[in-house]
C-alpha cells in the first residue's frame, strides 16, 4: 500500500511517508519500552511471531550486485555505528487464506496465495531519504525461471500477471520477479497477511476514511456511500481489496484508495497515545511481528530494531511514493505493461 500516486513520468516526484517505514519505527521503539523491563516473556513472544524465508541462499548469485557504499568518517568513528548504506527492500501484502482467520477475512477457502499488494521501498545512502514504487499485480510481465522448495525450477512466462510470481514460486519468485524487472537487489523481503493488517488497525482503534464515491463491492463485501467512515480491521482490509465497486474496476483504482487508506493509517498512528499506553504498544507490536514474513536478514526483533534505529533520520518531508509508469496492455484490456522509457529510467534513478 502507498501514498500518493503518479501514473506516468520517471524520477523522484514528491509524496507522502510510507506505511513499511513507519510501521518499522513503531515496532523498534516499542520492543525497547518492552525490552527494557521485566518484559522477558513478551520480548521472546514477538520474536518469535515473525516467520522467515531464506531468499539469500534460494537465488544465490544469480541476481543483480549488492550496491556499496563507502562508509561515512562520522559512522567510522563511532564505535557502533548504525547501518547507513542504501537499501531495498521488497513489501508484498499476500492475500493467503491459510489459517480460519485469513480464510474468514479472504472471502473464501481458494487455496495458494498472491501477492495482492507490492511496493518496492528503495532507502538512500544515509538512510534520510526514501522512495516507494507501488508495482500493479496485473502488470504482465516475463516471470523468470524460480527455484522451488521441492527441487528443480519453474519455466519462464511470458506475459504473466505480476502477483502470479509470489502464487507459484512464494518470497524466493517474487524477489526474483521483481529484481528481473527493476534491475535492482532487493535487500531486504516483508510481507503481512490478511488477519495482520485487519488487527493492526484494531490494534490502533481504527481509521478514518472519507470516500469520494460510493462503494459497492460484493467481491470485498464493502458497501460505504461517500462520505466519512471509521473503519475497524475487516472493513481497513475490505477498503484495501476493493476494486470492482469503484472507478473502471482496474487495479488501479485499488492502489487510488490504499493511498487513501494508508494516509488515514498514519495519522492513527501519529493520534494514538502508544507511548504512553504499553499495553496498547503491545498489542501493535504483537500484530505487526504476528503477520510478518521476512528474508533471514530481519527475522529477530533485534534486526527489526536495528532497522527502525537506522532510519530515525528519514523524515516524512523526504520520502517520496510512485506507481511504475503503466500503460494498458496491447493483448488484453483489462491488464497493464510497463510504459516505456518511464519506466525503466524510474528504476534506473533509484539502482
Amino acid at each position: 500500500m502507498t501514498g500518493h500516486v503518479e501514473s506516468g513520468g520517471a524520477g523522484r516526484p514528491k509524496g507522502r511517508r510510507s506505511t513499511v517505514l513507519k510501521i518499522a519505527g513503531l515496532t523498534a521503539a516499542g520492543l525497547l519500552v518492552l525490552g527494557a523491563g521485566a518484559a522477558g516473556l513478551a520480548y521472546w513472544h514477538l520474536d518469535n511471531n515473525i516467520k522467515s524465508v531464506d531468499i539469500n541462499q534460494a537465488l544465490g548469485d544469480d541476481r543483480p550486485a549488492k550496491a556499496v557504499t563507502t562508509p561515512s568518517a562520522s559512522a567510522s568513528a563511532s564505535a557502533s555505528p548504525l547501518p547507513s548504506g542504501s537499501l531495498n527492500i521488497l513489501v508484498l501484502g499476500s492475500d493467503s487464506r491459510s489459517g480460519k482467520e485469513n480464510k474468514r477475512l479472504g472471502g473464501g477457502s481458494s487455496s495458494g496465495a498472491r501477492s495482492d499488494t507490492a511496493m518496492v521501498v528503495h532507502i538512500d545512502a544515509g538512510r534520510k531519504e526514501a522512495t516507494v514504487v507501488s508495482i500493479p499485480r496485473d502488470t504482465l510481465v516475463t516471470r523468470p525461471s524460480c527455484p522451488l522448495k521441492s527441487g528443480g525450477s519453474t519455466a519462464v512466462a511470458y506475459n504473466a500477471m505480476f502477483n502470479s510470481a509470489y502464487s507459484v514460486g512464494g518470497p524466493v519468485c517474487a524477489v526474483k520477479t521483481v529484481e528481473s524487472i527493476t534491475g535492482i537487489r532487493m535487500d531486504h523481503y516483508v510481507e503481512i497477511d490478511f488477519s495482520g493488517f485487519a488487527k493492526l488497525v484494531d490494534a490502533l482503534g481504527g481509521v478514518t476514511v472519507t470516500t469520494d464515491e460510493d462503494i459497492d463491492d460484493d467481491d470485498s463485501h464493502l458497501h460505504l456511500a461517500a462520505g466519512t467512515h471509521h473503519l475497524n480491521g475487516k472493513q481497513a482490509l475490505a477498503l484495501a481489496r476493493t476494486r470492482h465497486g469503484i472507478g473502471d474496476g482496474s487495479d488501479l483504482g485499488r492502489i487510488g484508495l490504499q493511498q487513501k487508506l494508508v494516509k488515514s493509517l498514519l495519522d492513527q498512528i501519529a493520534s494514538t497515545s502508544l507511548f504512553t499506553s504499553p499495553a496498547k504498544l503491545y498489542d501493535v507490536a504483537d500484530a505487526v511481528t504476528g503477520s510478518l514474513t521476512t528474508d533471514t536478514g530481519l527475522d529477530s526483533l533485534s534486526e527489526l530494531v536495528g532497522l527502525g534505529e537506522s532510519l530515525r533520520g528519514l523524515s516524512s518531508a523526504h520520502v517520496t511514493t510512485v506507481m511504475m509508469p503503466v500503460v494498458t496492455a496491447p493483448s488484453d484490456p483489462n491488464r497493464v505493461v510497463a510504459k516505456e522509457p518511464a519506466a525503466g529510467q524510474l528504476w534506473k534513478s533509484l539502482r
